[in-house]
């Protein structure tokens, strides 16, 4: 019938006002990297870091790419968000204190929506993250 043409199976994408913010740091920071924040002081925020500033290991998984961008999560925080696709957005307002964008007055929030039963059985397998970033 062609509808798996249509899928969209990206785990994580962003807006186009994220992928203009992604830009703007890539530029002042160089290459950055992601890790959707699951701890108690900066809620469930993607934070933005400087690509190896934060130790990826056997706990995360790589979830995909954006602007060109690795996105992590740890392994425990993906058994809740398996059935979710995640869409790294942009709003006013201060993110994380340790996230690149907070001296923007932007911060990264997801928004997010559950896979179609016929998207979740396309989705490729999950792999652990490359530790040789």
């Amino acid at each position: 019938m062609g509808t798996h043409c249509n899928l969209d199976l990206r785990r994580v994408y962003a807006t186009p006002a994220a992928l203009d913010l992604i830009e703007r740091l890539r530029l002042k920071y160089g290459e950055l990297m992601f890790h959707q924040s699951g701890g108690c002081c900066d809620g469930s925020s993607p934070m933005c870091y400087q690509r190896g500033e934060l130790l990826i290991g056997d706990g995360d998984i790589l979830l995909g790419e954006i602007a060109g961008q690795p996105f992590y999560m740890s392994k425990s925080q993906f058994d809740y968000w398996k059935h979710t696709q995640l869409i790294v957005d942009v709003v006013p307002g201060r993110g994380g204190m340790f996230s690149l964008e907070g001296p923007e007055g932007l911060r990264f929030l997801i928004r997010s929506r559950l896979f179609t039963e016929v998207e979740e059985a396309a989705l490729p397998p999950m792999r652990p993250p490359s530790t040789t970033a």
